[in-house]
């Protein structure tokens, strides 16, 4: 923690250097991409993009799971993915799957997850059917791309996608070698390289 916190004291001395940039930022945010992603530490996805302050919109949940549409009961992933293309009419969504996934795993291997009950209830609601026969790397994409059919149950995403205004992706970032694979509907859903 003493590093963070020394980060965050010396923070203004780099901001200053890169004063007009972030005074930029100051006047309101225009990203292009909403980035769907694991909550899991090793996945830093303005590293994985290159992307700057400002040009990506994050939500980061375990296991990259983008909740069912319930505008009766909306949380904070609905909020924030309704917020992403209805206000900030961001053009693209990416969901990012990853290796060496531990709730993706914790499923695939049928772990005990009765200590940690509210992650195995997000889990169970959120993830069903995952492909085990074939190993967690194959499980993760497989749920990556999962993620976009329900995505495509917001009313928002559904009318941005008829208007031709969003796009919508799935990705698998390898967190040993920082490979990043996209799946190609074309290719009869398989991942290539990017």
């Amino acid at each position: 923690m003493k590093s963070l916190i020394e980060n965050a004291r010396s923070f203004p001395d780099r901001v200053a250097e890169r004063h007009q940039e972030f005074r930029v930022l100051a006047d309101g945010q225009r990203p292009e991409v909403l980035f769907i992603t694991c909550s899991d530490s090793r996945v830093v996805p303005t590293l994985i993009t290159g992307a700057r302050p400002g040009e990506l919109f994050e939500l980061r949940t375990a296991g990259n799971i983008v909740p069912p549409y319930d505008s009766d009961r909306p949380g904070g992933e609905t909020a924030t993915i309704e917020y992403a293309v209805c206000v900030l009419g961001v053009r693209d969504i990416v969901v990012c799957g990853h290796s060496h996934c531990g709730a993706v795993g914790a499923l695939v291997g049928g772990a005990d997850l009765s200590a940690v009950p509210a992650v195995r209830g997000w889990l169970d609601r959120s993830v069903a059917g995952l492909p085990g026969h074939a190993g967690v790397p194959h499980a993760v994409r497989h749920h990556a791309a999962a993620q976009l059919d329900t995505l495509r149950g917001y009313p928002c995403v559904r009318a941005a996608i008829t208007e031709g205004a969003l796009t919508l992706s799935a990705w698998y970032y390898e967190v040993d070698t920082g490979a990043v694979s996209v799946q190609r509907p074309d290719l009869d859903n398989a991942f290539v390289p990017l």
